[in-house]
């Protein structure tokens, strides 16, 4: 039997883990290899961050160099060091944010609990300290910190964590009717914010109907309530942009980031606020947001993020994504006719999802993490979700990989409906 672990890990069921590891342990373009020397294409980007592709020396070396000048070093008070200020800088020219301001954090959980309090605390600022509500969508993922499970719709995330914030609720992801009845119910006059993520990830790749995203930015605007976009996923061109706001002419009060933007080369996230946020904090005396983590703007961190942001650039991969967009949905769209096969969730984004049909996840309930074991067999990873198997790939993949994830995932679902019978007979 394989050697037990030491490792707790997340999102982990630790009694099917301990002794079956898949220990990565290099990984370059599109590509990583485990501790057998196997290759498997990167069909998840690992956790739909790794955006530029595994091993860039460039990201490495801006990182080596500024930990050879100041490793680390407080942003709390009035410090500050270059990386972090030069950074902020540069996002805040790149948000459609109006007069930005950049606050970070260690990832994208740290994002959206800064979000939520600093909603709540602008509103006390201001003379509203009644307005603390913070309504969000079922399936959408924001997080497992403190507020980001309050907030969370995958129902499982939510269950056996003891009480949740009262002062949070949920709507379909899907109608906009719903979202309006719901800040009706609770009164306008008490809702601190709204939290969309405009494709929800993990959750499912859920796509926003068309108008939804736009409809939240005018219905925030017309109530005062804080529009948050959860861009942790969305940003640093999955969706073919900067902040995934700008596919939908939208300009939000907040938007929240990380994973792409070091592609995650090192911990980093934050949340872009506008200056109507920020008014109250910066043009007054005494009224300090005392919030923030120890290595928010964390120097070797900020000095990654830049080199990476250099990359995308370059390289051209904002554009890249939105090819991908339309690669992507074509190959998995032709999974559709299968079995197994309930919908294809894809169109928006460098991003997609093979949902199995109600019937056999009902009766089968592991087939994503069957899927996934079929699909790793033949040398693709791929996510296993609630209700099927998504990709998201590094964005410097090509159309022929795309391809080859789709025919394997396509050879997976084969597999596992053959298998199906003779577990049912055992049964």
């Amino acid at each position: 039997m394989p050697a037990d672990t030491r490792l707790w890990h997340p999102f982990a069921d630790m009694h099917a883990v301990r002794g079956a590891e898949l220990v990565i342990a290099r990984g370059e373009g599109a590509y990583v290899w485990d501790a057998d020397g196997r290759r498997y294409l990167d069909g998840t980007a690992s956790l739909w961050n790794v955006n530029v592709g595994h091993g860039r020396d460039e990201i490495v070396d801006a990182a080596a160099a500024q930990m050879r000048t100041l490793a680390s070093y407080s942003a709390f008070g009035a410090f500050a060091n270059t990386p972090a200020l030069r950074l902020a800088e540069r996002l805040s020219e790149l948000a459609p944010v109006d007069d930005a301001r950049i606050f970070f954090g260690s990832g994208g959980g740290d994002a959206i609990d800064t979000a939520g309090k600093l909603a709540r605390r602008y509103f006390a600022a201001v003379g509203t300290p009644e307005r603390v509500h913070l309504i969000s969508r079922a399936q959408a993922y924001h997080g497992t910190h403190g507020l980001g499970t309050s907030i969370g719709g995958i129902p499982a995330n939510r269950t056996d964590m003891g009480p949740l914030d009262p002062n949070a609720s949920l709507v379909p992801h899907d109608s906009l009717e719903a979202l309006e009845a719901e800040v009706d119910r609770v009164g306008a006059d008490r809702v601190a914010a709204i939290f969309v993520e405009p494709v929800i990830g993990a959750g499912g790749v859920h796509q926003p109907p068309p108008g939804y995203v736009e409809g939240v930015a005018a219905l925030c605007e017309r109530t005062g309530i804080v529009f948050v976009v959860d861009a942790v996923i969305n940003a640093f061109g999955r969706l073919g942009t900067w902040f995934a706001a700008e596919r939908f002419g939208v300009r939000p009060d907040m938007i929240c980031f990380a994973k792409g933007v070091t592609s995650g080369y090192l911990p980093l996230g934050g949340v872009v606020v506008s200056g109507r946020i920020a008014e109250p904090f910066w043009e007054r005396g005494g009224n300090m947001f005392r919030h923030g983590p120890t290595y928010s703007a964390h120097p070797t961190c900020c000095a990654a993020a830049m080199a990476n942001l250099d990359i995308m650039r370059r390289e051209n991969l904002l554009q890249r994504g939105m090819e991908l967009e339309g690669e992507i949905s074509s190959a998995l769209h032709g999974l559709e006719g299968h079995d197994l096969v309930g919908e294809v969730r894809a169109g928006i984004g460098a991003l997609g999802a093979v949902a199995f049909a109600p019937e056999a996840l009902a009766a089968h309930p592991d087939l994503p993490q069957r899927g996934f074991a079929q699909a790793r067999a033949r040398g693709v990873l791929v996510r296993p979700l609630g209700d099927g198997l998504a990709i998201s790939p590094p964005l410097v993949v090509t159309r022929e990989e795309v391809d080859h994830a789709a025919a394997v995932i396509g050879e997976a679902l084969e597999a596992v409906a053959r298998d199906l019978p003779a577990t049912a007979a055992a049964g």
